[in-house]
């Protein structure tokens, strides 16, 4: 019986996947069967990602392309069809967040996050999709957040195009499910990355960061999410597995979603 959760044969593009968490769903992928392709948004980026792939035995193909150009993406997505296949599968990963206070962040900060996180999702998406119809199945999978559901201090312009990156999800679901194009999210808890390396810094006194302590005492699991607790649920959405899910946002976020925390002693 053929596994429902095998990639053989097919064709990834994960953007932004040098490193991180997109690094982490490209090995998951990787593992289940899958041809890997990611960017980067300069040659020294993508080389310094084709050598970690590489490390790991994997042969990953490697594209400079800034996915906010929407130019540049198409040229990209001509050129992954051209030398590698059509791509079977789509990861939005590629993002950026800035921590500014709403009223001391200029427009142009707003803007470069919105451009980053949403507007690019959409420009690669609407690459793809055409050649996905023609081929009669694709998977797009958007790297969403718990910030689609919530809003914090300092994180306005993520927490909007966040959002609004879950409606588009939901928006590809319903303009292209009848072509079998399954478009799905992933919401990632808080995660153990160089992004997050600065809120998980010990303090000069050797204590752990104020908000290390916070995020731990409101996620049931009790620790921050490692890159590869995506890997497993970014391989179900990319797999026939889910054929019949679509337009869904799934969490990975040990729980903080579903829990009001513990009452104050």
């Amino acid at each position: 019986m053929k596994n429902p959760f095998s990639l053989e044969g097919k064709v990834a593009l994960i953007t932004g996947a040098s490193y991180g968490i997109g690094f982490a769903i490209a090995n998951a992928m990787h593992e289940a069967g899958a041809t890997i392709v990611f960017n980067d948004i300069n040659q020294e980026k993508v080389d310094l990602g084709i050598k970690a792939y590489a490390e790991k035995g994997i042969q990953a193909h490697g594209y400079v392309c800034d996915v906010t150009k929407e130019d540049q993406v198409q040229a990209m997505v001509a050129k992954i069809e051209e030398e590698v296949g059509v791509i079977d599968i789509l990861v939005n990963n590629a993002g950026i967040i800035k921590r500014i206070p709403m009223c001391e962040m200029t427009a142009d900060q707003f803007r470069q996050v919105v451009d980053v996180d949403l507007n690019a999702p959409f420009i690669v998406s609407k690459a793809v999709i055409p050649s996905m119809i023609k081929k009669g199945h694709g998977k797009i999978i958007n790297i969403c957040s718990m910030m689609s559901e919530l809003g914090r201090e300092t994180v306005s312009a993520y927490a909007a195009a966040k959002g609004g990156l879950k409606m588009l999800t939901k928006n590809i679901c319903s303009e292209y499910g009848e072509y079998n194009i399954q478009c799905n999210g992933i919401g990632p808890g808080y995660i153990a990355t160089p992004q997050t390396a600065p809120l998980r810094e010990k303090q000069p006194d050797g204590s752990m960061h104020p908000f290390d302590s916070f995020i731990r005492a409101k996620t049931p699991a009790g620790r921050w999410g490692e890159a590869e607790d995506l890997g497993g649920p970014a391989v179900f959405l990319a797999s026939d597995a889910s054929n019949f899910v679509n337009g869904h946002i799934l969490y990975v976020d040990g729980g903080i979603l579903a829990y009001i925390g513990k009452q104050p002693q």
